[in-house]
């Protein structure tokens, strides 16, 4: 595979704290290291596979969107500069180079915050069984890929093995409190609202996305990664037709191709081809040019 790709690490002078779908995450006691990898998972399960650079780019655009909704709420974002890391790590710096960051160890908050603007996904599977996602009504008629009469709160579980499930938000109020589960709500519809517009002038449709929170020093942060190709779907606003499926700067590359497979979407996931490995890397490189104006260089040069 190429040299950028970065399967899994192993520091092990350093406690681990959890392997992810896609990031490893250290205990540093009073914070976290957490380090992208170029892992990919599709229908919740991690395929053998990686995609070159695609930690660095999730990275970077992380960053981005952290510092984009700082006035919207807080995050656990505490520094990506290797040389600021404690002494330990810097036997690593080449590793963790543009593909970490340090972060506030928050209590994660067991809810998968999804925001929909656009009909898609398993959102489109539901609506058509039921003309409802999550207990939200919606109008008949709708298309596939329609843009939502306004965008909706969608939480589902935050599963670590198998499949995330859709819940309301009445499940979430009775798991949670009715207070955080409003806040999750509020604050996951603003962040959406704010980067969607965004996005859109710049030549993207954000047509959904989930968000991750945590409670630091008794307040709700915004953790994990945001507004990302693995945590969104993003569409071309200049190629947008309802009524069907959409072209991608994300994941559905991948998806689509698994879909024409004899795959039950249980472990263990297929290898991909190399032409999706390369295409889908392409992809989330131009997705992260349009949005945050930065361009990332395959290979030796690591970023322009």
């Amino acid at each position: 595979m190429d040299q950028g790709s970065l399967r899994m690490t192993r520091f092990t002078d350093v406690e681990f704290f959890k392997r992810g779908k896609v990031r490893d995450v250290y205990d540093l006691k009073d914070k976290l290291l957490v380090v992208s990898t170029d892992r990919i998972s599709c229908f919740d399960v991690v395929l053998p596979t990686s995609i070159p650079h695609k930690g660095e780019i999730l990275t970077k655009l992380s960053l981005f969107w952290f510092n984009f909704t700082r006035d919207i709420i807080d995050n656990h974002f505490i520094s990506a500069n290797v040389e600021e890391y404690p002494e330990v790590l810097q036997q690593y710096h080449d590793v963790l180079s543009g593909r970490s960051m340090l972060v506030k160890k928050a209590q994660a908050i067991p809810v998968e915050c999804v925001v929909r603007g656009y009909l898609s996904g398993s959102g489109w599977k539901e609506y058509r069984a039921k003309r409802s996602i999550c207990g939200i009504p919606l109008p008949s008629g709708l298309r596939e890929s329609d843009k939502l009469p306004e965008p909706i709160f969608t939480p589902s579980t935050k599963e670590d093995v198998g499949h995330d499930v859709n819940v309301s938000q009445e499940f979430v109020e009775s798991e949670l409190g009715k207070e955080m589960a409003e806040q999750l709500k509020k604050t996951s519809l603003a962040i959406y609202q704010k980067a969607s517009q965004y996005a859109e002038s710049k030549g993207i449709i954000i047509a959904d996305t989930k968000f991750e929170f945590g409670l630091y020093d008794g307040k709700m942060i915004l953790i994990d990664e945001v507004l990302t190709p693995d945590s969104s779907r993003f569409w071309p606003r200049k190629t947008y037709a309802p009524g069907g499926s959409q072209a991608s700067f994300d994941k559905q590359l991948v998806r689509d191709y698994l879909e024409t497979l004899d795959w039950d979407k249980t472990p263990p996931g297929p290898e991909l081809p190399e032409h999706i490995v390369r295409q889908t890397s392409e992809k989330y490189s131009e997705a992260l040019t349009l949005l945050s104006g930065q361009s990332f260089c395959p290979g030796s040069c690591h970023g322009c």
